[in-house]
């Protein structure tokens, strides 16, 4: 059975009590969210109580359950006591599967020590479908017996939907909550469940549970007190609880010693009847259970007697109390629990042994119970709806002829449907020709987002938030243009290029381009482009922070140079872009910035032209460019230098500073435009008075110049592009997927030396 989701009552109805316990399994976990333990006027199998007054003390001790629990749609399952009940375990030939249930009805007969006809039974196979050696547990007790005790139930409207033997349910507990003493089946663990009437003795192990009951329980004791002294039942029974403290306590005592050497002994004879039938298992603990087991003195006289150790539980292992619960009173009643416990374990789908011994006239009957009402529910239905339909053929034919004038008109209407039809048929076989022209007009269009996706990926490629953990809140504070935050990470640290400018060419033929100037002329002597009709994409721009921490487009300038080219050619093998980018950055290793060696296993060190050389991978795959003979000069190249303005390099760094020095000297630095940090070498006197580059005792920022190449792997198709036309200027901000922000001079990373812009 699996694991089931919800809540309910087990009920075990003794000879002295009425032991009552909900379980709830809805959060995952088994919590006790209801309990009672009520005592009978009178005990059962006392001396004098007959069967009609049985029934009335347990009519009113379950009317009184009622009355104080809330037993709503719980499930129910109940005990029936261990006398005429039957449980044996057999090994079944090897058979199949689908036969086992055929062999097990055999079986029953022969095993089950009553007509079959007059025992309600069950089995259950202990060991795992498919072994080579099946074992089933078969289960039976007396249809009178089952009848009698569920009919206490029927008579207070209580619905069982299972029934268990005592015997069983207590295996269930002991291997659910106590997995420990059962987890072998060469150690068996011997539970005593000590009632007023019998005592049940079951034997367990890891598949295999043997019982026997015992015709001798407490009342056997509260018998022996009345023949001594001379007593009623009732006095007895009292006198037995209250022994401890009586000053007649050796007195009773001795009374009682026969029946505990009795009972002793007839433990020791079933002990040894299960040994000698299982040789191999051997027993190790005594688990003890239920209301006998307080009388003072009887487990410590068992205890020798059987030599073997004693344990009686004070709390149950696996079992949480709701909120609701009283603990203390609970815990009171903790050994009189352990058949219910066992019961609603079974109900949950976590007991060792499923079968269940209600009566199959019983099932059908209760089946068919939860059936009437949806029968007398689908009847009103049928009813309603056979009435709602008459009524509504009546209403649609009244309707139907007091609307001719509206027939005709829809008459028309399709008419007219038909008409329009035909008109939406001529006219689609005019499609062929009306997409020919759309195609020819949108086909201008195409390949006019590669210029915009270079720039995608090389921005993608410079140093940000997203390639360079570390210093995300660095990137963070330079783009909300916090100059303090920026400034707390020494410069000589900081993973950052500012792009001063960006030159991209398209080619024909990647393999012959050049950079810079003659790039340029060679695009336009070559009379190719990207646009048709249009105009050279090729443009300068000036880059500051992007909004992901690295470089980005802060605005641009539509070269005035651009000529206007042809359509592309069909071959697309070396179609590509000769590139130079230009800038500087305030990292101590600039090399290790652009293009680290050694590095291509390590994600976390990789360069812009690591990134670039990745673009493929980082792009899902989809990338049409490549860089292009990365190790051929020709194609490739970066250099670099240390920013000093008294050397050769490249405009757009800093911004120029002229100021006064103390001396009356003009002096003239580059500083960066946010933080006001001098990045420039600049002249100071040394010891010797001698004037020396210097950057107050600190390295000054690196410029640097790479140029290379992109293939373009998807340029096979003739494609147009309209753009700018010569002369045109067009200068804006961009943000990917935001509104364009006003330009901010204290956010650009080195975009000329404009005063205008950075208040110099």
């Amino acid at each position: 059975m699996a694991e089931k989701i919800g809540s309910v009552w087990a009920i075990d109805i003794g000879n002295t009590s009425l032991k009552a316990l909900r379980l709830s399994n809805e959060t995952g976990s088994l919590l006790v969210t209801g309990f009672d333990h009520i005592l009978h006027g009178k005990i059962l199998s006392g001396a004098g109580v007959k069967d009609q007054e049985k029934e009335e003390l347990v009519a009113l001790t379950l009317r009184q359950f009622v009355q104080q629990n809330e037993i709503g749609k719980d499930d129910v399952i109940v005990a029936v006591p261990s006398a005429n009940s039957f449980a044996r375990f057999v090994n079944l030939p090897p058979v199949e599967q689908k036969r086992i249930p055929e062999i097990v009805k055999f079986e029953a007969s022969q095993q089950i020590p009553f007509d079959i006809a007059e025992v309600t039974w069950d089995w259950q196979l202990m060991t795992e479908a498919g072994s080579a050696e099946a074992k089933v547990g078969i289960f039976a007790i007396k249809n009178e017996v089952v009848t009698a005790e569920l009919e206490h139930f029927s008579r207070e409207n209580i619905q069982v939907e299972y029934v268990q033997i005592a015997p069983m349910a207590l295996y269930n507990y002991i291997v659910f909550d106590r997995p420990d003493l059962t987890g072998s089946d060469t150690q068996a663990t011997v539970v005593l469940n000590i009632g007023a009437e019998n005592t049940d003795l079951i034997v367990c192990t890891k598949s295999d549970v043997w019982q026997r009951t015992i015709p001798s329980g407490g009342n056997a004791f509260t018998k022996a007190i009345a023949d001594t002294f001379k007593l009623s039942f009732e006095k007895a029974e009292k006198l037995k609880r209250t022994a401890p403290m009586s000053k007649y306590a050796r007195q009773i005592l001795q009374a009682m010693k026969p029946v505990f050497t009795d009972l002793a002994s007839e433990i020791q004879r079933s002990l040894g009847f299960y040994s000698s039938a299982h040789p191999n298992a051997k027993m190790t603990r005594v688990f003890a259970l239920g209301g006998g087991t307080k009388m003072r003195g009887l487990l410590q006289y068992l205890q020798q007697s059987l030599q073997m150790p004693i344990e009686r539980p004070d709390s149950f292992k696996k079992l949480g109390l709701n909120s609701t619960v009283s603990a203390a009173k609970f815990h009171e009643s903790v050994c009189d629990f352990g058949i219910v416990y066992g019961l609603a374990v079974q109900v949950l789908g976590l007991g060792r042994i499923e079968c269940n011994l209600l009566p199959g006239s019983v099932s059908r009957s209760m089946a068919w119970a939860n059936k009437t009402k949806y029968f007398v529910a689908a009847a009103c239905i049928i009813l309603v709806v056979s009435v709602l339909a008459f009524a509504r053929a009546i209403i649609d034919r009244a309707s139907y002829s007091s609307r001719s004038a509206t027939r005709a008109k829809i008459q028309s209407v399709l008419e007219s449907a038909r008409q329009a039809e035909s008109e939406l048929a001529t006219e689609q076989g005019r499609r062929s020709a009306s997409e020919a022209v759309i195609k020819k007009e949108l086909d201008l269009f195409k390949y006019r987002e590669i210029i915009p996706l270079v720039y995608e990926r090389i921005i993608e490629a410079m140093p940000n938030a997203g390639n360079n953990v570390e210093q995300s809140e660095l990137y963070k504070a330079f783009e909300q243009g916090d100059a303090e935050t920026v400034m707390k990470t020494p410069r000589e640290e900081r993973k950052q290029i500012f792009v001063t400018g960006l030159t991209v060419y398209y080619a024909p033929d990647i393999d012959t381009a050049q950079f810079g100037e003659a790039g340029f002329q060679r695009s336009m002597e070559g009379g190719e482009n990207i646009g048709e009709a249009g105009y050279d994409t090729t443009a300068t721009r000036r880059m500051v922070s992007d909004r992901r921490g690295g470089a980005a487009t802060a605005g641009y300038t539509r070269d005035r140079r651009a000529a206007p080219v042809s359509a592309i050619a069909k071959t697309d093998q070396n179609r590509g872009f000769a590139i130079t980018i230009t800038g500087y950055s305030p990292y101590k290793e600039i090399g290790k910035l652009l293009d680290p060696a050694g590095v291509q296993d390590d994600p976390n060190r990789w360069g812009v032209i690591t990134r670039l050389m990745d673009m493929n991978s980082m792009s899902d795959g989809n990338c049409p460019f490549e860089i292009y003979k990365k190790t051929d000069k020709q194609h490739f190249e970066i250099r670099t230098g240390e920013v000093d303005m008294e050397a050769e390099m490249p405009s757009g760094i800093g911004v120029r500073k002229v100021s006064q020095t103390t001396a009356g000297e003009q002096k003239v630095e580059l500083i960066d435009p946010m933080t006001k940090e001098v990045i420039s070498k600049q002249a100071v006197s040394g010891d010797t008075g001698k004037k020396v580059k210097d950057r107050q005792g600190k390295p000054n920022d690196h410029w640097f110049v790479l140029n290379l190449k992109l293939r373009w792997k998807g340029a096979s198709a003739p494609a147009a592009e309209p753009t700018v036309g010569a002369g045109e200027e067009a200068s804006q901000t961009t943000q990917p997927d935001a509104p364009a922000p006003q330009p901010q001079p204290e956010r650009r990373g080195g975009g000329g030396r404009d005063k205008d812009a950075f208040g110099e």
